[in-house]
């Protein structure tokens, strides 16, 4: 097992330092499972607000709203359950030294783009690449 690395709590990755050398690693390892984490919490709190709410509205005004409601919440718990999915990915693809590398051309991918959206598999040209491939073969 890898000993724990030390990280100040201000720490921030740099372009002067290697890439996604131990410091970096585990900065985004702890970022990728606090945001988890954070995602777990709501989906329980989510789940015990719709066990308790579930009420009989007399009004078909009230209760067609409420199910509008419970729609909405369930499609969003639905979108987290999927980023929780990209986010074990990536703390995968840390544990196996792939992290931070992007998947279509193997080039690092900047660390001001991990930091902002830390479940990216590829550079941001790469992405727009892969996007506008996409809408191209989506408008035929």
């Amino acid at each position: 097992m890898k000993a724990e690395v030390f990280l100040p709590d201000d720490y921030r990755p740099a372009e002067d330092e290697p890439f996604m050398n131990d410091r970096q690693l585990e900065y985004f390892r702890r970022k990728l499972t606090a945001w988890k984490n954070d995602i777990l919490v709501e989906s329980r709190d989510t789940i015990e607000g719709l066990q308790d709410s579930s009420r009989n509205f007399p009004d078909v005004t009230d209760r067609a709203s409420e199910e509008t409601d419970r729609a909405l919440e369930l499609r969003t718990r639905d979108r987290q359950r999927k980023l929780v999915s990209k986010i074990d990915a990536a703390l995968r693809r840390i544990d196996e030294g792939e992290y931070g590398y992007c998947e279509a051309t193997g080039e690092p991918i900047s660390l001001k783009r991990l930091d902002a959206r830390p479940i990216a598999t590829m550079t941001l040209e790469a992405q727009e690449r892969h996007e506008r491939r996409e809408k191209v073969h989506r408008d035929d």
